[in-house]
């Protein structure tokens, strides 16, 4: 496994191409300075909502300065990421944050001048211009929110406060990923490697119990240390979010949530509800893992061991090359989409000192995502690159086939993307594996994405609800509250087959989705209709495959629910997830099935 001391010593091949965004520093001042002038004259069409022709030409100059200022943030925002704690990087994103808040300050007056006009004179608009038929969706989608946009003065303030204290998810990146110090470790080779954020994971499937049980003991015994700290950020975050909403007149967070992806709560509390009732199935699913990996306990540090056993490492080209093999019954213009992401170099791969931990795929309205992540040459890897390129090729289809306004697909809609490639994948190493042990992986690997995005997302962002439900009641979250929550539910979860310990309560610290706002049910819902997805068109489902396509372009002027019934789906219907469950439930059977079966000679 190649390793890498700092970004200095990374092929260019296996670093992200910015280029397009801007070639040199001259660049984005020269963008930035436009993008500013542009947000200054927006603050001159005050009253635009009183003249059609008017409100149409404000509207099409505001999408033009929210597509220059996504471009100068998304820029900043990998640039300081790829390498944490520099200087220039981080003021660089501080100025592209301080440009939002101009933006947003200068159009503040729009929405509470949008909702004074009566149905009638609001009506009129689209008489009056045709043309404003192109913003109809967004200007609906705004004008329901009467009861919850506030006076343009209000709206101000709102937007420079949210600006100047919404800053707790850099500080903890910041002290998990760069200020602590988790010490190293020693391999059985001699080598001596820094425990970090982005290499935790590998050196936690180290065959060796001791040097597993060291890294685990020292990162959770630094994590156990700075807690308070922690703790304070969640609950300052926390505490933002629920005064907005009140202040915005929703009954709470999660009423304001609900609200804007205008789902039902009887969505999220079947999803739930149905979740835990299939915790047998998850239970069944750590009896095999402890089965197959031969132990006689279960340890958390055991967890993060393939069950396979495989020994196989992937190169970044072996990698490429596979995901494309496992992609194909998607299609031709689906293969042409992913080839782009390969040769435009969208992806940032290997992992080193300073970086910073974690995936994530992001695009603006302009340009195609990047992709950062931490590569360590295993399948968990491999997986991760179909995860984040099925939401660039997402966005490709979108922006092809959408205007400017409407290219922000909900993140309850964009997971289905990126995880139904990981059930393509699996798919395709069960059944065309070299060895038994890759088949093995390819079902554990899915396996584990289940576990994770529904089993795991449930229980956790149960305990997002829960933070959530504290803060509102006037209570604090603090680490004793969210310690005593993570372990309870941690013991409902693993059931009588994973040994639990003192460390096992500080699984809230890492969770950097606590900071994106009920973030973590959309894996769940998303992995649901994603292994539905996926093995009807695996069947060949030539309905379901073009509804896929259909889905995938399906831009923000249509809600969630709108998107997922282009697929026959309806969230409220408990059989969605009872299905997920089913099809993991088939998966562990399988898996049983070629585990027992004698090596075909």
């Amino acid at each position: 496994m190649q390793k890498y001391n700092s970004r200095a010593e990374v092929p260019e091949e296996f670093k992200w191409d910015l280029t397009s965004f801007f070639k040199e520093t001259s660049e984005f001042e020269e963008s930035y300075n436009k993008t500013k002038a542009l947000a200054s004259e927006l603050k001159d069409y005050v009253g635009c909502t009183k003249d059609a022709n008017l409100l149409y030409e404000f509207l099409k100059k505001q999408i033009e300065c929210v597509a220059l200022w996504e471009d100068l943030y998304v820029y900043a925002y990998l640039i300081n990421d790829q390498e944490l704690g520099v200087s220039e990087s981080m003021e660089r994103k501080n100025r592209a944050e301080q440009l939002n808040t101009i933006l947003t300050t200068n159009t503040s007056f729009f929405a509470p001048e949008l909702l004074k006009l009566t149905k009638e004179d609001y009506n009129a608009l689209f008489v009056d211009n045709p043309r404003l038929e192109e913003f109809k969706a967004d200007l609906d989608a705004t004008y329901r929110e009467k009861e919850h946009i506030l006076t343009e003065n209000e709206e101000i303030i709102v937007s420079q406060l949210t600006d100047s204290m919404n800053h707790f998810d850099d500080m903890s990146s910041t002290l998990l990923n760069k200020e602590h110090d988790y010490g190293k470790v020693k391999l059985e080779d001699g080598t001596v490697v820094t425990i970090a954020p982005n290499n935790y994971r590998s050196l936690m499937r180290n065959k060796n119990e001791n040097i597993r049980k060291k890294v685990y003991n020292q990162f959770n015994k630094k994590l156990m240390q700075y807690s308070d700290s922690s703790a304070m950020y969640l609950n300052s975050y926390v505490a933002m979010n629920d005064t907005i909403a009140k202040i915005r007149h929703y009954k709470d967070s999660w009423d304001s949530k609900l609200f804007g992806l205008n789902l039902s709560d009887k969505v999220f509390k079947t999803l739930v509800k149905t979740t835990e009732a299939g915790y047998d199935t998850l239970h069944k699913y750590y009896e095999l893992k402890k089965y197959s990996l031969g132990v006689d306990t279960l340890y958390r540090y055991d967890l993060y061991l393939e069950m396979a056993k495989s020994e196989k490492e992937y190169s970044i080209p072996e990698a490429q090359q596979l995901i494309r093999e496992a992609l194909k019954p998607l299609g031709e213009e689906y293969l042409e989409k992913y080839d782009k992401v390969i040769k435009n170099r969208y992806i940032d791969y290997c992992q080193y000192k300073g970086k910073c931990s974690g995936g994530y795929s992001f695009s603006t309205i302009l340009q195609d995502s990047r992709i950062l992540m931490s590569y360590n040459y295993t399948l968990d890897s491999v997986s991760t690159i179909a995860h984040e390129a099925g939401h660039n090729i997402h966005h490709q289809f979108v922006g092809e086939n959408n205007p400017y306004q409407y290219r922000f697909p909900s993140s309850i809609v964009a997971e289905v993307a990126s995880l139904t490639n990981e059930c393509l994948l699996s798919n395709y190493l069960a059944n065309n594996g070299n060895d038994k042990n890759e088949k093995l992986a390819g079902l554990a690997n899915i396996m584990g994405v289940i576990t994770s995005n529904l089993f795991d997302a449930v229980r956790e962002g149960k305990l997002e609800q829960e933070m959530y439900q504290e803060v509102h009641n006037g209570g604090m979250i603090t680490k004793e509250f969210l310690n005593k929550k993570a372990k309870a539910s941690l013991k409902k979860y693993y059931g009588s087959t994973v040994k639990m310990d003192k460390y096992a309560s500080n699984s809230w610290i890492t969770r950097s989705h606590y900071y994106m706002h009920f973030y973590l049910y959309s894996y769940a819902i998303c992995i649901s209709v994603a292994s539905n997805v996926a093995s009807k068109i695996l069947e060949g489902d030539k309905e379901m495959l073009d509804n896929y396509m259909k889905f995938l372009c399906a831009g923000s002027d249509k809600w969630p629910k709108e998107s997922f019934a282009i697929l026959g789906i309806d969230l409220e219907d408990s059989s969605v997830y009872e299905n997920a469950i089913k099809y993991f439930n088939s998966l562990i059977d399988k898996y049983y099935e070629i585990l027992n079966e004698d090596e075909v000679k």
